[in-house]
């Protein structure tokens, strides 16, 4: 038992590329006997299917995460070094980054409607729409969150200096969005600067509030659920007067200039924040 904890504990000492990829193979073969059953349950609904096995794995992630951070760093309470703690202070950015991203997506369209280039409906069913989305905003949020200002961000800043963290993690959160086929990463190759500087921003926000996680699962979630209030609720209609690299492809804000004119905003605003915590 000795040896194999000693074998364990040594995987701390290798280098991240190498870290990463063992806890990712062995989080796939974790996985692996509860995917398999659910791809042949759910194998006539493709969207219960994803559901069902992304579920999984998130929840097998939980689990593996919390049993790495006992076995290789000998530390117990690893989502808590990732930011995830229960606090008032956490709680209250959660409920920040939610106002912030579902303003932010509010105040781009409704500029983009002042400009003659989206036309708004009325929809009756807007309450369930935007709980439906709040709901989905909050799940997206905490599980992306978990993971790329989690799990991954700790691993890189073991090794890695600050900038490179940043950089590396904004990257990899773009790249990671891109695992689809060929013709479709190539017709929605104009979401991945948006992506990008998303991943930074939310770095930003993360060290503008000492490490904490609920900053960056409200602003994530925030952007997510003002875009499904707005794209599954049928609230706006983009007129073709503009060309979709201005006001995003498929109607994806991240996808667009103007999208990326706000993010670039909420990066520097948020670098602002975390340099003068610094200071």
């Amino acid at each position: 038992m000795n040896a194999w904890s000693s074998k364990l504990s040594a995987i701390s000492t290798y280098p991240v590329p190498l870290r990463l990829g063992i806890f990712v193979l062995s989080l796939l073969l974790l996985w692996a006997p509860a995917a398999i059953p659910l791809l042949l349950i759910f194998q006539d609904d493709p969207n219960a299917t994803t559901i069902a096995t992304m579920g999984a794995l998130f929840i097998i992630f939980l689990l593996w995460v919390n049993l790495w951070g006992r076995l290789v760093y000998r530390q117990p309470h690893l989502l808590r070094r990732y930011g995830l703690r229960w606090s008032a202070a956490n709680g209250i950015d959660l409920l920040t980054g939610l106002s912030v991203g579902v303003g932010a997506v509010m105040v781009l369209f409704a500029l983009m409607g002042a400009l003659g280039w989206v036309e708004w409906q009325g929809r009756s069913n807007l309450p369930r729409i935007a709980l439906e989305g709040l709901l989905s905003g909050l799940g997206v949020g905490f599980a992306e969150e978990l993971v790329f200002r989690g799990w991954l961000h700790d691993e890189l800043k073991r090794d890695y200096a600050p900038k490179t963290t940043l950089w590396v993690n904004g990257v990899t959160f773009a790249i990671l969005h891109f695992l689809k086929p060929l013709g479709e990463i190539i017709r929605t190759f104009p979401q991945f600067p948006g992506l990008m500087l998303l991943g930074l921003t939310l770095i930003w926000a993360q060290r503008s509030r000492h490490g904490r996680l609920g900053i960056c699962i409200g602003l994530h979630g925030g952007l997510v659920w003002g875009y499904y209030i707005l794209n599954v609720g049928q609230v706006i209609t983009l007129r073709d007067r503009v060309s979709p690299w201005i006001t995003g492809v498929d109607g994806n804000p991240v996808a667009g200039l103007m999208g990326l004119l706000f993010l670039t905003f909420l990066v520097f605003w948020y670098r602002y924040q975390a340099l003068s915590q610094r200071r």
